[in-house]
């Protein structure tokens, strides 16, 4: 990936949380639209429809049901920490729930990144798109 000056983890679980979704939400943005892109090679509107059943609130919600289970309990820590965190912000387009899981999981993935565990990432974005899911 990319050669950066991370945090450790205990830096990086002291950071607040938007901070660590803010992060989440680029690097999933971006995984998720460069596998649509390897996977489709269309149009811009359909490829920006694809992403955005994705990176939407609602798309990241769903999948988080199914990632739950599979968290460590640091990696539960911070997504509860961060669903439960109060905010200001709105979501523009999804009901509060969903906002709220979705930047739960945005930020575990800020999290999995800033400390470089890219191994554990990977493991995580792949399932988001249904690699290695056997459902």
């Amino acid at each position: 990936m990319f050669d950066l000056d991370c945090y450790d983890e205990k830096d990086c679980k002291n950071l607040n949380p938007q901070v660590l979704a803010f992060v989440g939400d680029g690097v999933y943005s971006l995984y998720i639209r460069h596998r649509v892109l390897l996977d489709e090679n269309s149009k811009g509107r359909k490829l920006h429809a694809r992403v955005t059943d994705f990176v939407k609130a609602k798309g990241q919600s769903d999948f988080i049901e199914k990632l739950l289970p599979l968290f460590t309990e640091d990696e539960l820590s911070i997504y509860k920490r961060a669903r439960n965190h109060k905010t200001l912000s709105q979501a523009k387009n999804a009901n509060i729930v969903d906002y709220k899981r979705a930047t739960g999981l945005e930020a575990v993935i800020g999290y999995l990144y800033l400390t470089k565990n890219f191994d554990r990432l990977n493991e995580i974005l792949k399932l988001s798109i249904g690699e290695n899911n056997e459902n």
